[in-house]
């Protein structure tokens, strides 16, 4: 059982390292993008702790090889493909808020303040500044935007 521990183990660090800093395989140039070393990490986990299980049941060794060795596979193929799935849906780039109206929802100063957008994927608030301060509750449209932060003007 030894065996499985080891390699889960080895797996659990290499997810927990992916998930901290990035893919690891990607930022070592290993594969160029063909491997995923977030989903290299999830079949090692899956192959330990499937391994160690079968091998707690008392079946013989070689079937506890076999099945984690099958799972790990499988666990592998899904990763890669809910990893590439989420890659493609991402475009990276943010929607520019120009335009939107909305509402305030703090005092809005040259500095600080805050604003609920109506607009698609518009769900949070942001962070708002404007010319003239404008109290909480008027209706606004953003003439600029600057990162995530907002220019707003009364509407």
């Amino acid at each position: 059982m030894l065996p499985f521990l080891i390699v889960g183990g080895i797996g659990l660090a290499l997810l927990l390292v992916s998930l901290v800093i990035g893919d690891v395989l990607d930022h070592l140039g290993v594969g160029d993008g063909a491997l995923s070393g977030t989903a290299l990490a999830v079949g090692l986990v899956v192959f330990g702790a499937s391994g160690a299980v079968v091998a707690s049941t008392g079946l013989d060794l070689i079937w506890a090889y076999v099945l984690s060795i099958a799972l790990a596979i499988v666990a592998y193929v899904v990763s890669v493909l809910a990893i590439r799935s989420l890659t493609r849906s991402s475009d990276g780039i943010p929607a520019s808020a120009v335009g939107l109206t909305g509402v305030t929802t703090s005092p809005v100063t040259a500095e600080s303040g805050e604003v609920r957008l109506d607009g698609p994927g518009e769900v949070e608030r942001r962070l708002a500044f404007a010319e003239t301060p404008l109290a909480a509750g008027i209706r606004i449209r953003v003439v600029a935007q600057a990162g995530a932060r907002v220019k707003v003007a009364a509407d």
